[in-house]
């Protein structure tokens, strides 16, 4: 996928669902992954022309991992021109060492995005972006039906009442294998997530779930995307 490609999915799910409106200051978050990263690169480019003017903020939590080394992101940021601000934590020890959890994931994105959105507010952002794609869109939904036993997604944009800020994930129309693709022919710096449950979580079985069933049935994903978007889930409705 080339850039034109990437903008063109990302105006399209920001116009679908009113993301950006003029005087936006949106934090990204960082974590150094081919998603995040292809968020900032549209982000940064959309900026240029896009009708509403929005300015940006770039934001890694780093979990204390050693040998996490984001200089690469770093560099990618100054030429994109955009500020980039690298938050250090011990969430890493707090959760392998101390309290040595069995099922980390959900106390880890806790701690994150408790650091992430008070670096958010510090720097005067009223919305900050997430790089959720169109297929975590469909393994979110799965998720919830599967675990949950509930037709359930998250919205293309939340409010959160507790921080006052506005969530946006401007690359729901963007599939996982268009941002490999991206990944590879704009070379961008991905930093090796060194997580040792990384690959072996509930959304990791139900993405081969997905990539299974789709095999089998092609268009499967197509389908799924299309009853989220046609549900009363909140949120998805474009005329909300």
């Amino acid at each position: 996928m080339d850039l034109q490609k990437l903008l063109g999915y990302t105006r399209r799910a920001i116009d679908d669902y009113k993301m950006i409106d003029d005087g936006d200051k949106i934090a990204i978050g960082i974590s150094g992954g081919k998603d995040s990263l292809t968020l900032l690169y549209a982000l940064s480019h959309l900026r240029n022309f896009y009708p509403k003017k929005f300015d940006m903020e770039a934001i890694t939590i780093s979990m204390g991992f050693k040998d996490m080394d984001f200089s690469a992101v770093e560099k990618l940021c100054k030429k994109l021109g955009v500020n980039y601000t690298i938050i250090e934590t011990k969430i890493a020890d707090v959760i392998f060492s101390q309290r040595k959890e069995a099922t980390p994931c959900s106390l880890c994105a806790k701690m994150r995005k408790g650091a992430f959105n008070k670096k958010v507010k510090e720097l005067g952002c009223n919305k900050e972006a997430y790089a959720h794609h169109y297929d975590d869109v469909i393994e979110t939904m799965m998720m919830s039906l599967i675990y949950e036993g509930r037709f359930y997604c998250f919205s293309p944009v939340t409010y959160l009442d507790r921080t006052d800020i506005t969530l946006i994930r401007p690359l729901i129309y963007v599939r996982e294998e268009d941002i490999k693709g991206f990944r590879n022919a704009y070379n961008l710096p991905v930093v090796k997530n060194l997580c040792p449950v990384d690959g072996y979580t509930k959304r990791q079985y139900v993405k081969e779930l997905i990539e299974s069933i789709e095999f089998e049935t092609p268009g499967l994903k197509k389908r799924l995307f299309h009853a989220i978007q046609t549900s009363n889930i909140p949120g998805w409705n474009k005329s909300e």
